[in-house]
């Protein structure tokens, strides 16, 4: 009992602690995420993107480059875009690069995995992008097409399009300013409940489960020496292991690093991060905009490329010799998180920019709840279920 009681506290510490490592991180990441949407408008991105051909391709990149990393705000937005007539290749290269090569992302990455890991993110999202268009060209779901954009404009309703404001007269007003606090406060609303979990399952994870059984689930796991066979199942093996967490984006990169510590290979962690898309409530939600055939085909064509994507990373890392080295023993709730440094000083800096944009919004409009379907209220119970398991077991010295 006593050491249940023991790990319990090491458990909740190391959750409080990664936490504590990436808050500065999700702080600017969200930050400039908001100032982008708020300067760079839907409407903006809408009146751009054409059709279909390379030129479209690339500007829903780089809109989703600009854009949310939110799996379900990224939703939404790829099916106004999509329903406005954006080509599916267009937009789902916007869905993929604003679920893989936002800047926030990038910067949670680089806190907990390496630059190996940033540089394998963003090369990967492109080469998501890429193999996609490819994958689409051949199948050619014409008909697909035409019935899934046709439910989605009878879902959204095509609308009058609005006028795009100045960028730059709004970024000298206090209005557009007022509008990055809203959205930076709503940034952190759609997210919250998914670190929340994120955390505490990595915090659980780094304590609970030996190395023994990343070993036996990711076969190879731990040998610098993997054939290509064992490569290709951790590649496999990782959008599985996402697709049971129900865990956006940003709460899988402690798990990530969690895997990484456990000796799973490079393509296994990325194709573990590149399968946010593929988790039930993101495909349940797909169907629901474009119905289950259009939500199987892309869910189908996600987990294709992110497999071949990560398979491509690993073996070119590997030819230029960067490949992360496989850490010899799990080492995430060895660390020392809590010191006097530079991630204490950015995160008070964060914690005052964070406590003054939610009081600035609060006093402007308050701070409403979206509505939330069935799984987003799943995701608060658990959230609330993981408050009170960090509470106890923080709380477990005093006692």
């Amino acid at each position: 009992m006593q050491q249940f009681l023991n790990t319990w506290n090491e458990a909740a510490t190391t959750t409080a602690g990664l936490f504590w490592m990436a808050f500065w991180a999700f702080g600017l990441g969200y930050l400039i995420s908001s100032m982008i949407q708020v300067f760079v408008t839907r409407e903006r991105m809408r009146r751009s993107m054409g059709d279909a051909g390379p030129k479209s391709v690339a500007l829903g990149s780089v809109f989703g480059f600009v854009s949310s990393s939110c799996s379900f705000a990224a939703l939404a937005t790829t099916r106004s875009l999509f329903t406005k007539g954006a080509g599916l290749v267009p937009s789902l290269a916007f869905l993929l690069a604003s679920t893989n090569l936002v800047i926030e992302l990038g910067i949670v990455i680089a806190v907990f995995l390496g630059w190996q890991f940033v540089v394998g993110e963003y090369a990967g999202g492109i080469l998501l992008i890429l193999l996609m268009w490819l994958v689409v060209r051949i199948t050619r779901p014409t008909q697909l097409i035409k019935d899934a954009r046709e439910r989605a404009r009878q879902q959204e309703g095509d609308g009058a399009d609005g006028d795009v404001p100045d960028w730059k007269s709004l970024m000298m007003s206090r209005e557009g300013w007022r509008q990055v606090a809203s959205r930076y406060v709503m940034e952190w609303g759609m997210v919250w409940k998914d670190v929340t979990i994120g955390f505490t399952v990595a915090g659980i994870i780094a304590t609970y489960v030996p190395r023994a059984f990343f070993e036996s689930l990711f076969v190879g796991a731990g040998d610098p020496g993997a054939g290509f066979g064992e490569i290709l199942l951790q590649s496999v093996v990782g959008p599985v292991a996402a697709f049971f967490t129900f865990i956006g984006s940003m709460g899988n990169i402690p798990l990530a690093a969690v895997l990484h510590s456990n000796g799973v290979s490079f393509a296994g962690v990325m194709a573990f991060i590149f399968s946010d898309l593929v988790v039930l409530p993101v495909v349940r939600i797909q169907a629901q905009y474009y119905g289950w055939k259009m939500a199987f085909y892309i869910v189908g064509i996600f987990l294709v490329v992110l497999v071949a994507a990560a398979v491509i990373l690993h073996y070119a890392f590997a030819a230029l010799g960067v490949l992360p080295d496989t850490p010899v023993t799990s080492a995430i709730a060895e660390r020392e998180f809590f010191a006097i440094d530079y991630t204490l000083m950015l995160n008070a800096a964060f914690i005052a920019v964070s406590g003054a944009f939610l009081i600035w919004k609060w006093c402007s409009h308050g701070v409403a709840a979206a509505g939330e379907g069935i799984s987003q209220r799943i995701l608060q119970v658990l959230s609330v279920l993981c408050f009170l398991w960090l509470a106890g077991g923080l709380l477990l010295p005093l006692l």
